[in-house]
Order: structure tokens, then C-alpha cells, then sequence
């Protein structure tokens, strides 16, 4: 079957993968409504386009950190990706390298930071978890600055695994023939098996609860790399996160694998940038698998985007090439919503290229006159001698505003 679209990709790994690995990738929190409405809040946001604009030639380059990139489309951190493939992170390191990509590799990455390195050229960075013992955490850090990468993405919203109830059902481990590469040497490199989610048991048992914002600054003590903070989705949190010296933000709810029932990122994205006042750049992780999710978040004042389950369920399905397929086609579909909306550059793509469903009430004039004003009604009908507006509010309640003759 010729694949078209990011999305079919996730078919066929579930087909390739068995069910701990693929429900591992797959699955979010306790209900998923956050791993829907990831998706979901996407289809909300619609296009005004302009027409008539020379779009012969489009540039889709950019800088993240003052590192000239491809495209704003980057690979975000993903763990253990030997389960899906037998190259892991070998093969994605080569398509992002080969694609002009930045790759994030994970703390929890089946290949080594060092063996990343060695498959040659490419910008990475290296996501890291706070462990209880900070002589791990500085020495992993030390390790990824030698092996030449280019930032350190702090992941902020583990302090505890979310409830993954797939996990739980599937008692996931890591396959005994794996390990935690980058921490090999240091006996955290095993996962054990336990009667729920043998991942959760090895957070519990690592990974620093305590974690604050005097520990970003901490961080800084220890490493010049730049620092993103990954898991950010208020205004209050943007403040703080810039004031503890953060170089970027990444608004992010970790793949909908948290705290479920909080906001799609897209939806989280325009506080964070307003909040940030253009004091640094802020990306956005989650639920992009369209060309036209890229361009709705660079509209919405994202610098960047991170792609995750694309890249897993591709390098499943095909390995390498899945990934540089999965990186092209998001590029191509990317560029062309630019053209069919009328940008040439990413400057020049802005907050009116869209519409979203909290933008201004619309006016609508009732049949006697009288004006009523009115969000996004999903059903006018006349009862009686009335008008009745009726939304569907977002907590589920009916709004209900009659004018009567």
C-alpha cells in the first residue's frame, strides 16, 4: 500500500509491533481525552488565505538557537526506540541528519548519546529527566556536551508517571534484550518487571520528585548549554520558566501521557506566546501529524514544532526510510499550505492567516431586528415566537439566549 499521509503509518505498526510495544507508544492517560483532543483541537482552527500573492518561490528555512535548520519541523524525544526498530535511534538520527532536522534524543533511549553521535553530522538535542542522584544527572549532562549536542530539553511535568492504564493492563517492561543505554554503566540501566507498569516503578524509584525552578538554574551551573523547558502550558509557569533563565519553551503535555483533561497544546500555545513576549522562542509538542497543523501553530507565534509518535510508528513500519518519509511529506504538505495561503517565508505567515473558535464573538441579526451577539452558535431554530441560539459549551452545558417579539 502506497502510504500518503503521516498518519497511516500508525496502522502498520500496529500490524508490525506487539501489543506492549505498540500500546506503549500509542496510549495516553487514564481516559485519553487529552490524546484525542491533541487531534481534535487542530480541526477547529481554519484558514483565511490570501489570494493573488507571487508564490513561485517559498522558503522554509529557519534558525532554532541560532542553528540554521530545513524546515520548523523537528523530531521530539521518544523513548526506547529499538523496541519499534532494530536501528532505534541510529536510523532517526540519519533521517533527521539526512532531512536538516533537528532530533531530540531521549534520556531513556536504547542507543547511548556517544553512539547517537557517531552516526555523523546533525543538530541534536538531548531531553533530560532529574534524577534523585544529580551526580547522574551532571554526568549525563557532561556526556551529551562532548558528544556535541546542541541543547538540553528539560522535560518539567514527571514528577510522577501519569496513569497509563494500557501499560498497567500490559505489565510494560523493557524487553530483556534492550536497556536504558545512557545509563548503562550505572546499574539504572534495567527495567524490572512489577505487577503494574514496570515504567512507573522505575519513575517512582528514580526520578526527583523535588524537582524545582531553583534546580533549572541549578542546571546552568553545570552545563553552557541552552536550556529548554519542555512541559509548559500556562502563562504563570511562561513567566516563571524565562525568569529561571530558560532559553526556549516547549509547550507540551508529554504526548497526552500526564495529567489528562488538560488543553491540547495548540490550544495552550497563544497564553505561552503572549506570555512570552518575544523573550525567547517557544515550540510546540503534540498531535502534529498535517502540514497544515505546522502552519496553524507557527500562526499562533510557535518558532518550531516536535513530532513523536510519527516518527516511532514510521521507523516501526519501514525503519530509516519511514522517517525520511514522515519528515518529507510533513515538509511538502507544509509548503504547500504556504502557497495556497499566500507565504513565502515563515515571517510572513501571522495570526491572520486562521481563525479559531476563541477569536471574536460573531453578530447575527435575528428576524425581527434585534441584533444578537454570539459565539459560534451551533443550531438556530425558531420556537414559538422566539429565536433560540443554542452552543454546546466546552464544559458541556446548553447556552440558551431567547429574543422574543
Amino acid at each position: 500500500m502506497e502510504i500518503t499521509n503521516v498518519s497511516e503509518y500508525e496502522a502498520i505498526a500496529k500490524e508490525k509491533l506487539p501489543k506492549m510495544v505498540y500500546d506503549y507508544y500509542a496510549s495516553g492517560a487514564e481516559d485519553q481525552w487529552t490524546l484525542k483532543e491533541n487531534r481534535n483541537a487542530f480541526s477547529r482552527i481554519l484558514f483565511r488565505p490570501r489570494i493573488l500573492i507571487d508564490v513561485s518561490k517559498i522558503n522554509i528555512t529557519t534558525t532554532v538557537l541560532g542553528f540554521k535548520i530545513s524546515m520548523p519541523i523537528m523530531i521530539a524525544p521518544t523513548a526506547m526506540q529499538k523496541m519499534a526498530h532494530p536501528e532505534g535511534e541510529y536510523a532517526t538520527a540519519r533521517a533527521a541528519s539526512a532531512a536538516g532536522a533537528i532530533m531530540t534524543l531521549s534520556s531513556w533511549a536504547t542507543s547511548s548519546v556517544e553512539e547517537v553521535a557517531s552516526t555523523g553530522p546533525g543538530i541534536r538535542f538531548f531531553q533530560l529527566y532529574v534524577y534523585k542522584d544529580r551526580n547522574v544527572v551532571a554526568q549525563l549532562v557532561r556526556r551529551a556536551e562532548r558528544a556535541g549536542f546542541k541543547a538540553i530539553a528539560l522535560t518539567v511535568d514527571t514528577p510522577r508517571l501519569g496513569r497509563r492504564e494500557a501499560d498497567i493492563k500490559n505489565r510494560f517492561t523493557l524487553p530483556p534484550f534492550l536497556t536504558l543505554k545512557n545509563f548503562e554503566g550505572l546499574d539504572l540501566g534495567k527495567m524490572d518487571k512489577t505487577d503494574d507498569s514496570g515504567l512507573a516503578s522505575y519513575v517512582a524509584g528514580q526520578i526527583d520528585r523535588s524537582l524545582s525552578w531553583k534546580d533549572v538554574q541549578w542546571l546552568q551551573t553545570i552545563t553552557s548549554l541552552p536550556i529548554l523547558v519542555k512541559g509548559v502550558l500556562t502563562a504563570e509557569d511562561t513567566r516563571l520558566a524565562i525568569q529561571a533563565g530558560a532559553a526556549g519553551i516547549i509547550v507540551s503535555n508529554h504526548g497526552a501521557r500526564q495529567l489528562d483533561y488538560v488543553p491540547a497544546t495548540i490550544m495552550a500555545l497563544e497564553e505561552v506566546v503572549k506570555a512570552a513576549q518575544g523573550r525567547v522562542p517557544v515550540f510546540l509538542d503534540g498531535g502534529v501529524r498535517r502540514g497544515t497543523d505546522v502552519f496553524k501553530a507557527l500562526a499562533l507565534g510557535a518558532s518550531g514544532i516536535f513530532i513523536g509518535r510519527p516518527v516511532v510508528f514510521s521507523l516501526a513500519a519501514e525503519g530509516e526510510a519511514g522517517v525520511r518519509k514522515v519528515l518529507q511529506m510533513l515538509r511538502d504538505e507544509f509548503e504547500l499550505t504556504m502557497a495556497l495561503s499566500g507565504c513565502r517565508s515563515l515571517k510572513e505567515i501571522t495570526r491572520n492567516h486562521i481563525v479559531t473558535d476563541w477569536d471574536h464573538p460573531r453578530v447575527v441579526p435575528s428576524i425581527w431586528g434585534t441584533w444578537v451577539q454570539f459565539i459560534l452558535a451551533d443550531d438556530i431554530r425558531l420556537v414559538g415566537s422566539g429565536l433560540i441560539l443554542n452552543r454546546i459549551l466546552e464544559n458541556g452545558l446548553w447556552l440558551k439566549i431567547v429574543v422574543s417579539e
